[in-house]
């Protein structure tokens, strides 16, 4: 799933390759990808693309005062052309939105969304204010804005992995950030957020900064065609079970649910003890 650090490269590209181009057409291929209906998306053709902006995991691309904000979900991905023709796309498939833009002096360019596998969570809102978008609207504070203060939050009785992850919360932390965030801290993905103590909550906001902030430093620049693996390469928990630790040497371990997983190294994070899911054990602070 992308998440902040990729969508943040993602926006900072998006913006350089769509600054003042015109919108030629959105043509949706998904009948359950468009959540909108108002204003249409026949609305942004002749208009002027004026920015692009990260709100948490969200794409908004400002065009002349209306937005198509994209939530790219778990198995959504942006695909870009410099070179379309106007042949109409089909309906069905991975494919869910095409946008064309129009410089004047070639071919269209302009991107596809495509999502995998048969659950569909790809969503795009084409609206006058971004805060119209419910996961916009219920978005908690950003924490690579400045003034962004972890201590607050953490007053809840509910695991800190959980909390990471939570949108309302803390936006822009998924799965995967929320693993490395927590192995760079030292922290139980388990642990109770409000019975942390003054050195766990210092070594989990040193964590926040510093693992979300060397992310995006990582990320930016490349094109979208990169970022995946990119996010893949950097890694040191997420998705590496059964390999070994960089940090002690030991072996990566992880819960699996329902439709999830989390890696976490034990030996650096809880105590050398191996964490058990609901099912077949409680859980360990």
């Amino acid at each position: 799933m992308p998440e902040m650090p990729e969508v943040e490269a993602l926006v900072r590209w998006l913006g350089e390759k769509l600054d003042g181009a015109v919108v030629a057409d959105i043509e949706p291929a998904s009948f359950a990808v468009l959540k909108t209906y108002d204003p249409p998306v026949s609305a942004f053709a002749g208009l002027t693309v004026s920015a692009v902006r990260r709100h948490g995991k969200f794409i908004d691309i400002d065009v002349d005062g209306l937005h198509l904000v994209i939530h790219l979900a778990k198995a959504g991905w942006l695909r870009w052309s410099d070179h379309f023709g106007d042949k109409r796309i089909k309906m069905g498939g991975p494919l869910a939105l095409r946008l064309r833009v129009d410089r004047g002096d070639g071919p269209h360019e302009g991107f596809d969304l495509t999502e995998a596998g048969t659950r569909k969570g790809l969503a795009v809102y084409a609206v006058r204010d971004p805060q119209e978008v419910p996961g916009i609207e219920r978005l908690g504070p950003d924490p690579l804005e400045p003034g962004f203060d972890l201590r607050p939050l953490l007053q809840r009785r509910m695991q800190v992995k959980r909390l990471l992850r939570d949108q309302s919360i803390i936006a822009g932390i998924g799965n995967a950030y929320s693993d490395e965030i927590l192995h760079a801290a030292r922290l139980s993905p388990f642990a109770i957020a409000e019975k942390l103590d003054e050195d766990e909550i210092g070594r989990l906001e040193s964590a926040v900064t510093s693992v979300l902030t060397e992310a995006v430093a990582a990320a930016d620049g490349k094109p979208a065609s990169d970022l995946k693996d990119a996010k893949r390469e950097r890694m040191r928990v997420h998705g590496r079970a059964g390999e070994t630790c960089d940090v002690c040497g030991g072996t990566i371990a992880e819960v699996v649910f329902a439709d999830s997983s989390l890696q976490y190294c034990p030996t650096c994070q809880t105590g050398g003890v191996l964490l058990k899911d609901r099912t077949t054990s409680k859980f360990l602070k």
